[in-house]
């Protein structure tokens, strides 16, 4: 899976921090202001613990491959983070264009860059980012398009992505399970849960807060690691139903096509307790 584990969250986010300039690419014809949410400043040093490179990676950059309708015309990640889906993605569908609004993240990406990961590094807002060119595959994994907070951001962010699909391009997006997470609070506002890892004494241990605004969620976690020491960080995201992502998508040009409840994707069909709700959508 792309989540530490269930029932913890993807990618974590911090509440909006101050706004940085936006630099441009060759590619890019977006200018203005990136709105960074701060995530890297507070995970960038213990990210890989959280999301570490397992079986968990091979089996959603297997799917990828798969769900690719032409390599060759290129590939864009919203949400890029440190590249732990887009490099070993890029050794085999090639370039990927990575977006990102945290600059942490993306200097963790650089650092892990190789001759045969071509995964370019752009900071940007996946609400405004543009390109003079279109592709055959946009992906938005790791909980990314929950980090946007109101449904108008999410639907810009979907937009943005249609504009980059070539016709017969897909998007695929991965986001949290919204009636899993509301079935694990029980009709309470708050839950504590604990995710034993593999390794021998580490864990994450996620305090859970509906809040009251709606489809908001905050997340405090508590991550262990075998020495005794500990790191602590904390995120809020919006809980988005598959029905809202297919609404966006058909206002953004795009045909729904398939949903899914795990990676791999094609052995683990949707459903109210998947652990995630994983969407693909088809542009004309």
């Amino acid at each position: 899976m792309s989540t530490p584990a269930t029932p913890t969250t993807a990618a974590p986010s911090t509440p909006s921090a101050p706004s940085t300039p936006l630099p441009t690419d060759a590619h890019s014809t977006t200018t203005g202001i990136i709105d960074d949410i701060g995530y890297g400043r507070q995970f960038d040093d213990w990210y890989h613990r959280l999301f570490p490179d397992d079986a968990s990676v091979a089996a959603e950059v297997e799917s990828l491959v798969s769900l690719h309708p032409d390599p060759a015309s290129g590939t864009v990640e919203f949400g890029v983070g440190n590249g732990r889906i887009a490099l070993p993605l890029s050794r085999h569908v090639g370039r990927i264009t990575g977006v990102d609004s945290s600059p942490e993240m993306l200097e963790l990406l650089r650092r892990n860059l190789t001759d045969d990961t071509p995964v370019e590094p752009l900071h940007a807002d996946i609400r405004t980012y543009t390109a003079d060119r279109t592709v055959g595959l946009v992906y938005a994994v790791c909980a990314t398009l929950s980090m946007l907070l109101t449904p108008e951001e999410q639907r810009q962010a979907v937009q943005r992505a249609a504009d980059l699909l070539t016709p017969g391009g897909r998007l695929v997006v991965e986001t949290h399970n919204k009636p899993a997470i509301l079935a694990l609070h029980e009709g309470r506002a708050r839950a504590t849960y604990f995710t034993p890892y593999p390794e021998p004494g580490t864990g994450l241990q996620s305090h859970s807060l509906l809040l009251p605004e709606g489809s908001l969620w905050h997340l405090s976690h508590v991550w262990y690691e075998s020495d005794g020491t500990t790191r602590v960080g904390t995120e809020v995201s919006r809980l988005t139903a598959p029905d809202e992502l297919d609404a966006y998508a058909r206002d953004a040009g795009l045909l729904p096509e398939r949903r899914f409840g795990d990676w791999p994707a094609d052995t683990s069909p949707y459903g109210p307790h998947s652990p995630l709700a994983i969407c693909t959508y088809i542009k004309p």
